[in-house]
């Protein structure tokens, strides 16, 4: 313990010898912060993990989605596009597109509905089938995000528990020792207070990361609603063309 190496010391006569190294600072501790330290490393290394995570991720989604939308809007029909994509890469525009066609396909089956209930329950269908699979695929897209969300608010708290107890570790060896000289009350202090930094270290980056991540992700969500809304009025056109075509043909027949 940090008390009875300064009581041994001084009762000796002996000058005590600190290492001020980060290191150093971490080995002196009270047993309790050291816990409180690792834990710290190890919060701020879990959240550099998901931070780089987050950024390649999203580049790889935003670097497909570009892909898949020049081949959507290219002309492409959409069958061809679907049978082309559908044992590809996961990919949540892709898997919106997939959903979106397999309920369409379900339910023309039979033919296209010529009934407007019929027709209205299908665009319904289609929106609902794509809209859940945006749900999916964003609730697997923002894991980690509420863990960089707790770890900036609490690291600081954290880091501070560890520093009040190595402060009451520290005057309480000084109390024993009946020595206040800077030489034995700075390197307690030094290494009750390297616990808020480790605090501050973690929280800061998870703080920022969770910003810019989650304005990206709330982006991207909206790209995929967007994309569904496109994709809906497209399939519900093809419907009104498909009604139109029917109804003119008696007419070109006679």
């Amino acid at each position: 313990m940090m008390e009875d190496r300064l009581v041994e010391a001084v009762a000796v006569g002996e000058s005590v010898a600190h290492d001020m190294s980060m290191f150093g600072l971490f080995m002196q501790a009270d047993l309790i912060v050291k816990l409180v330290m690792f834990m710290l490393l190890m919060a701020s290394v879990w959240c550099w993990a998901i931070i780089f995570e987050k950024k390649g991720t999203l580049s790889r989604l935003n670097k497909r989605g570009n892909k898949f939308e020049e081949a959507f809007w290219s002309g492409e029909p959409l069958d061809k596009l679907y049978q082309r994509v559908k044992k590809g890469k996961r990919d949540p525009l892709i898997q919106t597109f997939i959903a979106g066609m397999e309920e369409w396909h379900n339910g023309v089956a039979g033919g296209i509905p010529k009934s407007d209930s019929v027709k209205a329950s299908l665009k319904q269908r289609v929106e609902r089938a794509m809209t859940t699979t945006i749900n999916k695929e964003m609730n697997l897209l923002e894991r980690g995000m509420t863990f960089l969300a707790s770890i900036g608010s609490t690291a600081p708290f954290i880091g501070l528990f560890g520093t009040v107890w190595g402060i009451m570790n520290s005057f309480t060896a000084i109390a024993s020792s009946n020595n206040t000289s800077l030489a034995v009350v700075a390197p307690g202090i030094a290494e009750a207070l390297f616990a808020t930094a480790l605090g501050l270290v973690a929280a800061i980056p998870s703080v920022i990361g969770y910003n810019i991540y989650s304005n990206a992700l709330d982006r991207y969500a909206g790209r995929l609603d967007v994309f569904a809304s496109d994709f809906s009025a497209i399939l519900s056109r093809h419907l009104d063309m498909q009604e139109a075509s029917a109804s003119t043909s008696p007419k070109k027949a006679a």
